[in-house]
């Protein structure tokens, strides 16, 4: 199994999570849910794909619906819907930063594997990331996490410039992109509990 497989189910059941989660926040019915889910979890792969002009992965793959579908009947079952003000538990923050990060770097495997220029990797490591998340947010009428959340789309971008560099010296295996991964994950979660934002006007 390559990098960009693993961390694409990775990412994929992580935002499953997290859209089911903000889904039942939001109070939801069950095809809300299962949208909300469908939308993070695979919303910015679907924009990736289309950018780097390949047929989406999910019309090619049984892989991600199932394990989208899996993510949601295992979140009923464990009644993850009964918790309360799920977007401050430390369990929703891991999975999101995970999400974020994973998506992050499937983005920048395939813009290299297309040869897209420095901005290309970095962009594309941006909207995989964040995009099905903000499709999500638009959708239910909530402010996108990138315009107010802690450093949420700096980190994709810091993780899209980590693998550029890595392609450029020619180590981008498995063992670097893990130490990348962690790195990344360790930078949100700091950001989050810190409170680290960008400069406002």
């Amino acid at each position: 199994m390559t990098a960009l497989q693993i961390a694409d189910i990775i990412g994929i059941i992580c935002f499953t999570a997290s859209g089911f989660l903000i889904a039942v926040h939001y109070n939801l019915d069950i095809l809300g849910i299962v949208i909300s889910s469908f939308l993070t979890a695979l919303g910015g792969g679907m924009i990736r794909d289309t950018i780097a002009n390949k047929t989406p992965y999910i019309f090619t793959d049984t892989l991600p619906v199932t394990l989208v579908i899996g993510t949601v009947f295992l979140s009923l079952a464990f009644k993850l819907h009964k918790i309360a003000d799920v977007e401050g538990k430390t369990a929703f923050i891991i999975s999101d930063a995970i999400g974020l990060v994973s998506f992050a770097i499937t983005g920048s495997i395939i813009a290299i594997e297309n040869e897209f220029n420095f901005l290309g990797i970095l962009i594309l490591a941006f909207l995989t990331a964040v995009g099905g998340g903000t499709i999500r947010d638009i959708l239910i009428n909530r402010v996108p996490s990138i315009l107010v959340s802690e450093f949420y789309g700096t980190v994709a971008i810091i993780v899209g410039l980590g693998m550029y560099i890595l392609q450029l010296f020619d180590e981008r295996n498995i063992f670097n992109i893990t130490i990348l991964f962690v790195f990344g994950v360790l930078i949100r979660l700091i950001a989050y509990y810190k409170k680290w934002s960008l400069p406002k006007l």
